[in-house]
């Protein structure tokens, strides 16, 4: 039995791009990690301060950070797959990289600076410091992320789900630290959010050596072969990603800290089913990019309706849960009385966000990158225009937000499935196949 077992591990293995289940493995205990961070924010803070630091500094790093600096990490992977495959060092590319990642911080840090005031009044609850822990952010996840870029574009896949692992695991013990010593200053929490990603980074690049390899000098147009669109879709789905907490925060009155406090907990209660959806792409995509690479197209469908099938699957399933164990989950995890509806809507919203991130993929594999950007663009367009004309007939407002989120999702998720089927009915590159495999290794889901 154990033979076997073993001789299955293996094969699936081999089915298996390069470094997925190292990154799957970091992916997952970075998922576990940050409801840890969350649960003893809420256990911790009071509802003012989780609403500031949950519902207003984590979604806009989160929307900023990989928006601005995971199109630059999927440039140089790509970048430095493609001349390591080539047997040129890649050395030139990561140092132009790191230019790029200066000067765009410097101007994100600078704008954040100058932007004080209403974020301060507007998302951080009044509370000043919280600031100056989004500008670290800031820095931070740049180092991050072209730190990813070069170990991804190196094959380094052991010490890329490392960072992944490490800077959750980073995260929670100070803020387990503070929950245990009923220490309540949300600056606190804003640097044990800010902090981890360099920490991470250094932690896993110990002992890497030849990241680095001299080589010819790399102009820009080979780092950013289509770093528009990627950093326009990135920005988009992120916000879109984030939206519906955003609006809340910003949109509740002043004093209704408890509400927005319990809102917040409910939308990250109901992206549970991210972590399903996860192991799911992790399975089934590699086995898509086969058949595309290998021509079988009419496979290729067949398996990407399956995938689709699935997506809505887990959907459903977290549609469900919402509405049976939720409210439970939400009063033991986050001491927060969430309504059934609300959660049953925000698991609604983000299953038709994971499938919209599914069809995303697809099409950028087939170079469909424009399209792709264009679907989320239209689809955030669509959340906006339902989130006012809701306003103006009187829609409760979280009601409002959900019902926005959901029809934002659901529109990029039709508009891309569209694209996708006349994309496909064309015929696609011979080397699609490969770019989706690419997409995988190079571009792990993260939400």
């Amino acid at each position: 039995m154990s033979q076997r077992a073993q001789r299955s591990l293996d094969a699936a293995r081999k089915a298996m791009p390069e470094g997925t289940f190292a990154v799957g493995a970091g992916l997952m205990v970075a998922g576990l990690t940050t409801y840890g961070f969350f649960v003893a924010a809420a256990r911790t803070l009071s509802e003012r301060d989780y609403a500031a630091v949950i519902g207003g500094l984590w979604p806009l790093v989160f929307v900023v950070a990989p928006g601005c600096f995971l199109p630059l990490e999927q440039e140089v992977g790509r970048a430095l797959a493609h001349r390591r495959a080539q047997g040129i060092g890649g050395g030139p590319i990561v140092r132009r990289a790191a230019l790029a990642a200066i000067w765009g911080t410097a101007a994100l840090v600078v704008l954040a600076l100058a932007l004080n005031s209403p974020l301060t009044k507007h998302l951080f609850k009044d509370i000043r410091g919280l600031v100056l822990c989004f500008a670290l952010a800031l820095v931070t996840y740049a180092f991050q992320h072209l730190t990813r870029g070069t170990l991804s574009g190196n094959g380094r896949f052991g010490p890329y789900g490392v960072i992944l692992g490490a800077e959750g695991a980073i995260r929670l013990a100070p803020a387990l630290v503070l929950w245990l010593a009923g220490a309540d200053d949300p600056v606190l929490y804003g640097l044990a959010l800010a902090i981890p990603p360099a920490l991470a980074s250094a932690f896993a690049l110990r002992g890497q050596r030849g990241l680095l390899v001299p080589g010819p000098e790399a102009p820009w147009s080979e780092l950013s072969a289509n770093l528009g669109f990627l950093l326009s879709g990135s920005l988009f789905a992120q916000a879109l990603s984030y939206a519906p907490i955003l609006a809340a925060t910003i949109l509740a009155s002043g004093d209704d800290h408890g509400a927005v406090a319990a809102f917040v907990s409910g939308f990250f209660l109901a992206r549970i089913p991210i972590l399903l959806f996860q192991a799911v792409q992790a399975a089934l995509l590699p086995k898509l990019a086969r058949l595309l690479g290998a021509g079988h197209h009419d496979d290729f469908r067949s398996g990407l309706r399956k995938l689709v099938l699935v997506v809505v699957s887990i959907g459903l399933l977290g549609v469900v849960g919402g509405l049976t164990l939720g409210p439970l989950a939400g009063e033991i995890l986050f001491d927060k009385s969430i309504d059934r509806g609300d959660l049953a809507m925000l698991c609604a919203g983000s299953g038709a966000f994971i499938l919209a991130l599914t069809l995303a993929q697809a099409l950028i594999a087939l170079m469909d990158h424009a399209r792709a950007t264009l679907s989320w663009g239209v689809g955030i367009a669509i959340g906006a225009v339902a989130l006012g004309l809701q306003s103006a007939i009187g829609v409760e407002l979280f009601l409002r937000i959900e019902l926005s989120f959901l029809a934002a999702a659901l529109g990029s998720a039709a508009i891309m499935g569209a694209f996708l089927l006349r994309r496909l009915q064309r015929g696609v590159p011979a080397d699609s196949g490969d770019r989706l495999v690419e997409a995988i290794e190079h571009e792990p889901l993260e939400i």
